[in-house]
């Protein structure tokens, strides 16, 4: 079950965009964070179900942030959302532990299939 997800981008306007492709109904708590070290330290405070991780952003990367998370915890669940489209970057990321790479902009139906995957690898 799903009860807790954290968004780690540092654009807002990119964070409040995957938030509002999330459902409203399923009560969720959400977390945010603006960069990839920031994301790490708010990953080991809250241990969220789900994260959210963008890929470029300043301080640490997001596929920098996504090493450190599962060597934290390795059973974490990191959903990486992204615009680039480079297939090395992708590969790299999945190759690192990623659970899924989706691709920016979000849409419902997206971050839907997404929790849905989650939901059903956390049962």
């Amino acid at each position: 079950m799903i009860t807790k997800i954290l968004i780690v981008d540092d654009s807002p306007i990119s964070r409040r965009m995957l938030k509002s492709c999330i459902p409203k109904d399923m009560g969720y708590e959400f977390h945010e964070a603006g960069d990839g070290l920031e994301g790490f330290n708010q990953y080991k405070a809250l241990v969220p179900d789900v994260t959210f991780m963008d890929l470029t952003m300043p301080v640490m990367d997001g596929a920098a942030s996504l090493q450190e998370i599962l060597k934290f915890d390795p059973l974490a669940v990191v959903i990486v959302s992204t615009a680039d489209v480079q297939a090395k970057s992708l590969a790299n990321v999945l190759d690192i532990g990623a659970f899924m790479v989706l691709k920016k902009p979000p849409t419902k139906e997206g971050i839907a299939e997404a929790l849905a995957k989650a939901a059903e690898h956390l049962r």
